[in-house]
Formats: structure tokens, sequence, C-alpha cells
């Protein structure tokens, strides 16, 4: 007697459906996931060029302005240092 293979064989193919259904949507996904990155990569691009590059150029100015301050108040400082400096020295000359 030879066995009956019909409900393997429909079982077998069902199997193999399902196995191309899965390799289909993870191609589906992984392209999507693609697409997606891309996206998010414009995305960041176009904020940085929009907010983040003017916010710097902003900073860089006010640092720029920041370093020219300081120079002026070092040099204003090294003057009144020496000036306190040849005003004491002439105190002490005339006292002497």
């Amino acid at each position: 007697m030879a066995a009956d293979l019909t409900t393997t064989n429909v079982l077998l193919g069902i199997m193999a459906l399902v196995t191309v259904l899965e390799a289909l949507a993870l191609i589906a996904l992984l392209g999507g996931r693609f697409l997606l990155c891309r996206r998010m990569t414009r995305l960041i691009a176009g904020i940085e060029e929009r907010q983040v590059a003017p916010v710097t150029a902003r900073v860089n100015a006010i640092l720029d302005d920041v370093k020219g301050v300081t120079s002026v108040v070092k040099q204003v400082t090294t003057g009144a240092e020496a000036g306190v400096h040849w005003g004491v020295a002439r105190l002490l000359r005339r006292r002497a």
C-alpha cells in the first residue's frame, strides 16, 4: 500500500510560501529603512543649514567681540598698572 503524501505536500507548500513572504517582508523593511535613513539625513542637514549655521556664525562674532574687548582691557590694565607704579615711585622719591 502506498502512503498518501497529499497532506505533507500541502504543508510543505504552505511553509515554502510563508518563507517567501517573510523574505519579501524583510526586503521591504530593509528598503523602507534605507529610505527613512536617507530622508532623516537630508532633514538633519537642512536643519543644520537653516538653524545651526547662523547661530554658529553669531556665536563666533560674539567671541570675536569678547576677544577684542579683552585685549583692550588688558592694555588699559597694563597702562594703569604702569601709572600706579610710576605714581608710587614718585611719592616715595618725594618723601625721601
